[in-house]
């Protein structure tokens, strides 16, 4: 469990593949008692009975709907029967708390949802005698809504909208959802013209086919990097850097082409239309605010291609010493060809496991004891005592297990590489090699992959807070200690980054050596010492090859959003499409070349190893490809380490 113990050897001695036994067991009894402790918050909102109320909902009373309720002290109108009265209605469905995220009106459990529009209490009184569903107060008669002076408080507001119950949480939610528009103003207020916000969303609605496609464009166009870099990827370099570059090139084009031709066509209309110029006074505004964007865009890509164009002169004698390595990833991934599922592996993990979080997380907000809110007179549920810190092991779990999960990933992509570069003959390697280091990982190795993420975490959470402080301090006057927060933050995650780097490390020679965490984090910290130049150069440059890649996809996805865009000459309502088409594509490329990048840092880990404790004579022959050594001497001869 400590980071040194007495009985290692005063030297390593690597050994790969020769001995497996389990590490870090201590460790993985600790996460397997967190996951229990998890597991037991979930199964105490079902016993309480929070999953039912977030299920079938619950009313201001604190009944659930469509069940029989025990009377809670002090709460008038609990402990109805509202076995006929299964859905969630409620009185003013407009009135949200964005704070608090939730509806703050009163709820009441009703038979049914209002089928119509009512403009009346005459309506109210009506709906109650011909369907039986009361939609004011359980103390007032449904034939008398009319002449209740309580009608104003405790009846819906009027008019009352259409409703439609979800299909599985039984709420009535109104058909007509225009009035959840002041919701959508107050989440995006970075916008201060409601004109701009209403642009931009209808830019998106009208759109939507288009992001659809386009996402989907993404990410075939991903998959098929990924079977290029399989089987050309020493040619690859190359051919993405020109593409990338011509690619640039060529929206910018686009770009300066579009904003030219927008400028004349209206210099034309001006010209023709000079003498109405009151008429034409609105259209010629609208006409300069798209022509503004598209100059904002064309010099935006052309300083983007410029830096891009810097980049590549000064990298381009480095490009030559990524080539060899990549060639092995290239060969790994003929041989191991599902290491391309890999994205698609850990991205179903991560989205079951995180859906399974956010199911708890809304457990929790409807368990505990039932409270009388005095300010609105609601019954809430709350946490109460010790018991209110289970939202926060929850928020912990959150982080931890999405590291294990992560973590996992590492490892197995590690394991399946190791078991590629120290197999001398490769038509000896396992039938599945991916399969194979799975099972290695669930039978020796779960407690040093636990041990990582949970380092991982503890660097995470104090991040978090951190930002969330500096957040809260924003348009305050103590500059000086928004200042200092910042700088604490960069701190941490450098500190992250590093951690992480180094624990994929200590992955590889993991499932090299098959020692703990800790002692094969200062294994391969100290192969990476001394190897420091070497890191320095083939990072830089495969970090900036596959930066590459993700530039083409984006590119790529871009180019062709602008192109099926173009038929709207509104192209201020480009932006959002184009934001959340670009990101997807990032997103999508940064999974699938991940894995790339995760074989070229363990092959290079394995050729630092191989070349220290072998030389090529006998009994010390070398493991690694032929080519790479050929290239790595050809390398050193010149000079460049």
């Amino acid at each position: 469990m400590g980071c040194c113990g007495s009985a290692e050897r005063a030297k390593r001695e690597w050994k790969p593949l020769e001995d497996r036994s389990c590490t870090d067991l201590p460790w993985f009894l600790l996460f397997t008692l967190f996951c229990v402790g998890m597991g037991a918050i979930c199964g105490y909102t079902i016993v309480t009975g929070g999953a039912s109320r977030l299920v079938f909902g619950y009313d201001s009373y604190g009944n659930t709907c469509g069940q029989r309720n025990e009377a809670i002290e002090g709460v008038k109108l609990s402990g109805l029967d509202h076995t006929d009265r299964k859905y969630v209605f409620f009185l003013d469905p407009c009135n949200i708390d964005i704070v608090q995220r939730k509806i703050k009106s009163m709820a009441l459990c009703v038979s049914q949802c209002p089928t119509e529009e009512m403009k009346s209490y005459g309506d109210l009184r009506r709906f109650a005698m011909i369907n039986g569903s009361e939609l004011c107060s359980y103390e007032l008669a449904g034939h008398k809504y009319p002449s209740l002076p309580e009608r104003f408080d405790k009846c819906p507001k009027l008019p009352v909208p259409q409703s439609k119950a979800l299909p599985v949480f039984n709420r009535c939610t109104p058909v007509d959802i225009s009035c959840y528009s002041k919701f959508a103003e107050a989440v995006v207020t970075f916008v201060s013209d409601n004109t701009v916000l209403h642009r931009l969303i209808a830019g998106v609605v009208a759109s939507k086919e288009i992001i659809v496609g386009l996402c989907l464009l993404a990410l075939v166009l991903s998959m098929i990097l990924m079977v290029i870099i399989r089987y050309i990827s020493a040619v690859l370099v190359w051919i993405l850097t020109f593409i990338v570059v011509l690619g640039s090139l060529g929206g910018t084009s686009v770009l300066w082409w579009l904003y030219i031709d927008h400028r004349l066509t209206m210099n034309e209309t001006v010209a023709k239309d000079l003498k109405e110029v009151k008429e034409t006074n609105g259209e010629t505004e609208a006409s300069k605010d798209h022509m503004q964007a598209l100059l904002v865009y064309a010099i935006s890509a052309t300083v983007f291609t410029v830096i891009l164009l810097l980049l590549m002169l000064f990298m381009r004698k480095r490009v030559a010493l990524t080539i060899a390595l990549f060639h092995v990833a290239g060969k790994v991934f003929i041989h191991l060809p599902l290491l391309v599922l890999q994205p698609f592996c850990t991205f179903l993990a991560l989205f079951l496991f995180w859906v399974y979080w956010i199911l708890v997380l809304l457990f929790l907000g409807t368990t505990g004891i039932p409270e009388k809110n005095e300010e609105t007179g609601l019954t809430e549920f709350r946490l109460s005592g010790p018991l209110q810190y289970l939202t926060w092991y929850h928020a912990v779990g959150l982080i931890w297990i999405s590291e294990f999960i992560l973590a996992c990933q590492q490892m197995t992509v590690a394991g399946a590489v190791v078991t590629y570069y120290f197999t001398r003959d490769k038509n000896k390697l396992p039938l599945t090699p991916i399969l194979s280091s799975v099972l290695r990982l669930m039978r020796y190795h779960l407690g040093t992959v636990a041990k990582g993420s949970f380092i991982i975490t503890l660097v995470k959470i104090p991040r978090l807070i951190l930002m969330y402080i500096y957040n809260q301090l924003k348009g305050k006057e103590n500059a000086c200690a928004r200042c200092l927060l910042k700088a604490c933050i960069c701190c941490l995650w450098c500190l992250e980054k590093c951690l992480n780097y180094l624990n994929q490390n200590a992955y590889a020679a993991t499932a090299i050596n098959s020692t703990s965490f800790c002692t094969s984090a200062r294994d391969a910290f100290v192969i990476l010492v001394e190897n420091a130049l070497r890191v320095a150069a083939i990072n830089t440059v495969g970090d900036f090859v596959l930066f590459l890649g993700k530039v083409l996809i984006v590119t790529c996805t871009a180019f062709a959003g602008v192109l099926a865009l173009n038929y709207q000459r509104d192209y201020t309502e480009w932006v959002l499409p184009l934001i959340i088409v670009c990101l997807f594509a990032f997103l999508v490329a940064h999974c699938f070349l991940s894995i790339f990048e995760i074989v070229v840092d363990v092959l290079f880990l394995c050729f630092a190893i191989d070349t220290k404790y072998n030389d090529g004579t006998p009994g010390k022959e070398f493991y690694m490809d032929k080519a790479l050594m050929v290239k790595f001497l050809i390398w050193k001869r010149d000079g460049s380490t």
